[in-house]
C-alpha cells in the first residue's frame, strides 16, 4: 500500500457538508479538472462515509485541492487534508491487491466467535473464506462506517440497544455513532484505560 501510495501523488480530504451537497458530482467535476490538466484515468472518489454529511474523499492531490478551492459552490462547510500519504480505500490501491491476498492465502483464520461487521458492505462475516475475500477487497473499496453502524443496531421496535464501550484514547467513534443513532448513543460509554492508572497514581 506505501509502494501505491509513493506511485501517484494522492491524498485524503475530510469533508463535511450540507445535507443537499452532492458528492458523486463534487467528485466527477474533479476528476473532469484532472482531465483537463492531462492526468489519465484521474481518481477522486468518496472512499470513507463516516456519518451524514461527513464523508472523506479521496484520489489525485489536484483533485482535491480542486474541491476545496470550490468547496462552497459543493456545498462543503468544512474541508481538511488528512496526514495521510495516499488515497486508500480506491483503485489507486490496486498494486497492493494481490501482495495482501497471497499473504492471507498462509494464514488461517477462523470464523470469529462474536459477531464482526465488514466495513466493505456493513454484514457480518460469514465464514473464513468470507473474510479472506472482504480483507482483500476492502484495500479498494471505500469504508461504509455509517452504514455498518446502522446494521450494527438495527433492531426491532421497542427493543433494547445493548450497551456500547469505546476503549482507548479519544471518542471519536461514540461522536460518530450519535450522529449515526442517539438512541443507541444513549447507552455508550468511553473507557480510556490511561485515564484509568493516572487517577489510580493519584
Amino acid at each position: 500500500m506505501q509502494r501505491a501510495a509513493e506511485a501517484v501523488p494522492s491524498g485524503m480530504l475530510s469533508v463535511l457538508g450540507r445535507p443537499e451537497a452532492n458528492y458523486r458530482f463534487a467528485c466527477l467535476e474533479a476528476r473532469r479538472h484532472c482531465e483537463a490538466l492531462g492526468i489519465q484515468n484521474p481518481v477522486c472518489t468518496v472512499s470513507n462515509y463516516l456519518f451524514p454529511d461527513s464523508r472523506v474523499i479521496a484520489g489525485h492531490l489536484q483533485a482535491l485541492e480542486f474541491l476545496q478551492e470550490n468547496a462552497h459552490k459543493y456545498h462543503f462547510t468544512r474541508t481538511k487534508m488528512l496526514p495521510v500519504s495516499g488515497a486508500f480505500h480506491t483503485r489507486l490501491m490496486e498494486p497492493a491487491v494481490e501482495p495482501l491476498a497471497e499473504v492471507l492465502k498462509s494464514i488461517e483464520i477462523q470464523k470469529p466467535l462474536l459477531c464482526v461487521y465488514s466495513n466493505v458492505d456493513g454484514k457480518k462475516y460469514m465464514h473464513s473464506k468470507h473474510i479472506q475475500k472482504l480483507l482483500v477487497k476492502q484495500v479498494v473499496s471505500p469504508v461504509l462506517w455509517e452504514q455498518t453502524m446502522h446494521s450494527m443496531y438495527q433492531r426491532k421496535q421497542g427493543t433494547e440497544f445493548p450497551y456500547t464501550y469505546e476503549v482507548g484514547p479519544g471518542n471519536q467513534l461514540g461522536a460518530i455513532l450519535r450522529k449515526c443513532n442517539l438512541k443507541a448513543w444513549k447507552q455508550y460509554k468511553h473507557i480510556d484505560p490511561l485515564e484509568d492508572e493516572e487517577e489510580e497514581e493519584t
